[in-house]
């Protein structure tokens, strides 16, 4: 079976879909990318998949203009004639989705998070809402990464709860990452992991950051992603800079070893507005490390608060550093159970043979 994985970014697919590339390829499917071109199609390639080039803006937000992709979407589906189409993130769940009926090929979708444009109440929001609405109709089954994402779409009516299911995210590979034996550091570390977006909560982390520091001048609060200043929705360069230099913020760039960081970190915040299941808190869980997060869809899934970690209120820098400060006055042995804590719920909740045992079973549905 030829099987076609259609996300916005190549980075995105190895980074967080790979282990069901793998899969699939082990399986005996053919497997074909699709995706904007950047350095980790190759990586892909290396692995076992074929690439197909498909630009695509992954922060547009001009319906007029992204309608063309239709064509450009019905253009690579012609080509590649898989048998099943595995869509995620916005772009090509609803433009891909058009595009795969007049194709009349089956879609998988996966709705991973709602962005902006349900961030934001506006114009452009009401447009993506209508074009979900038009657009879901056609999917064969629509995967979501929260309840409250799924229900949100069902009091819109955007979708059928027929077709609809919830998965915990992409699932982690728990025998991937394993903690490391537990250590706390000196200075005490806190580290995020997301990129230098406002709707992921940095200008909380750095308030946080201001009062933290003014009671434990030593603490370590750290960075770790890209910034990305398309739109408006990214922080500037120069702003992240000057936070670096003022002391409030240990900019770390990018690795594609986040495992490597995090293993490094004591305890690992991402004070977001909103996610579908952020990875990043996958894989601190996976890790054993205690979470500080908001009490928000997506995000508030991976804590249970008290036990591995903390809940806060979104946009709240003050109630930001009152959790962070919690985690820090823990005792070694407190600190140490959390973290354990943090690596049962993957274990339980987040192992990703789960989530590639729900789309083995949603493509032979789709395929029939």
């Amino acid at each position: 079976m030829r099987v076609a994985i259609v996300i916005n970014k190549s980075w995105n697919i190895y980074n967080f879909r790979l282990s069901l590339v793998k899969a699939l390829l082990a399986a005996g499917h053919e497997v074909i990318a699709i995706a904007p071109e950047d350095a980790y199609s190759a990586k892909l390639v290396a692995e076992g998949c074929q690439f197909l080039h498909l630009p695509m803006e992954s922060k547009g937000t001009n319906p007029l203009k992204d309608l063309l992709l239709i064509q450009n979407f019905l253009k690579a589906y012609k080509q590649v004639k898989p048998d099943v189409i595995l869509q995620y993130t916005i772009k090509p769940n609803i433009y891909g989705s058009i595009a795969a009926k007049l194709a009349g090929i089956p879609t998988i979708n996966n709705v991973s998070g709602l962005g902006t444009v349900f961030i934001v109440q506006n114009l452009v929001s009401k447009v993506a809402m209508a074009l979900y609405k038009f657009s879901f109709q056609f999917p064969a089954k629509v995967f979501f990464q929260n309840n409250d994402d799924k229900a949100l779409f069902l009091e819109r009516k955007l979708v059928r709860e027929s077709i609809t299911e919830v998965l915990p995210g992409s699932g982690i590979d728990t025998q991937r990452f394993q903690p490391a034996p537990f250590q706390r550091h000196d200075p005490f570390t806190f580290l995020m992991v997301s990129r230098a977006l406002y709707e992921k909560g940095l200008v909380e982390y750095v308030e946080a950051s201001k009062i933290l520091k003014a009671k434990f001048p030593n603490v370590r609060i750290q960075l770790l992603g890209g910034i990305d200043e398309e739109g408006n929705i990214g922080i500037k360069r120069t702003l992240v800079e000057q936070w670096a230099q003022e002391g409030w913020l240990e900019y770390l760039g990018t690795s594609d070893d986040v495992a490597g960081v995090m293993r490094q970190a004591d305890c690992v915040v991402l004070p977001s507005y909103r996610e579908g299941t952020p990875r990043t808190l996958l894989e601190a869980a996976a890790l054993g490390k205690p979470i500080v997060t908001t009490n928000v869809p997506g995000c508030k899934e991976t804590v249970v608060d008290g036990y591995n970690g903390y809940l806060c209120e979104v946009r709240s820098g003050v109630d930001l550093a009152e959790k962070m400060q919690q985690v820090l006055s823990l005792p070694d042995t407190a600190l140490q159970t959390m973290g354990q804590h943090s690596r049962q719920l993957a274990e339980e909740k987040f192992d990703e043979k789960y989530v590639i045992d729900r789309y083995f079973a949603a493509i032979k549905d789709a395929t029939k």
